[in-house]
């Protein structure tokens, strides 16, 4: 009797560690996968790849080739979170800088935080670097224009139901002069249908 009931009591355990234990399944980067409906990393990639496509598809920038008879460079400013949920900007800014330099229509120039440190690293090779390979101050390449925006959310719930409204709003700005050169929104609206939701 007492085997019997050690080898349920082992069968029992084993169960309860089978349905507590963690399950992994390594998807494919490119795969959509939508589990909360927030924000997440195919809405950035999406969002990023149309608003640049448009940008780079206006006037702006051709005319900027007439005027100057080079590709105009461009910088990636702010993107601020206006949203009711965390959204890490740093990643929708990476992926709108990955589009600008892979389309060969513009010259990139680095963010302000990667200007620092280069700039740090040239005055310790003023201090310490030989003459033939010092870089000098003074010879950063200026943007033309900044990309800047924000990400808005609409929330409208129903008991278990929910709407998600996200608006990205971004802008192209010229350095030399303030004018807004090209202005884009991209909107995307998801239905939830959740019997734990939350907000």
């Amino acid at each position: 009797m007492k085997i019997k009931t050690n080898f349920l009591l082992i069968g029992l355990t084993a169960m309860l560690l089978t349905a507590c234990s963690t399950s992994v399944e390594r998807l494919d980067v490119a795969e959509q996968v939508d589990l909360s409906g927030a924000w997440n990393d195919t809405d950035s990639q999406l969002v990023a790849q149309e608003m640049i496509e448009d940008s780079l598809s206006r006037a702006w920038i051709s005319n900027f080739h007439k005027e100057q008879g080079k590709s105009p460079a461009v910088i990636v400013g702010k993107v601020r979170n206006l949203s009711h949920e965390h959204i890490n900007t740093n990643t929708f800014v990476a992926d709108m800088e990955r589009e600008l330099i892979n389309s060969g229509d513009v010259q990139f120039v680095a963010s302000s935080g990667t200007r620092e440190e280069i700039r740090a690293e040239r005055e310790d090779q003023d201090l310490n670097a030989s003459e033939a390979t010092r870089k000098e101050m003074g010879q950063e390449y200026g943007a033309d224009f900044m990309m800047q925006g924000q990400i808005n959310t609409i929330i409208d719930v129903d008991g278990k139901t929910q709407v998600r409204f996200y608006q990205v709003n971004l802008e192209m700005v010229s350095l030399k002069d303030n004018r807004k050169v090209w202005v884009g929104q991209k909107k995307i609206k998801k239905l939830i249908k959740n019997s734990k939701l939350t907000y």
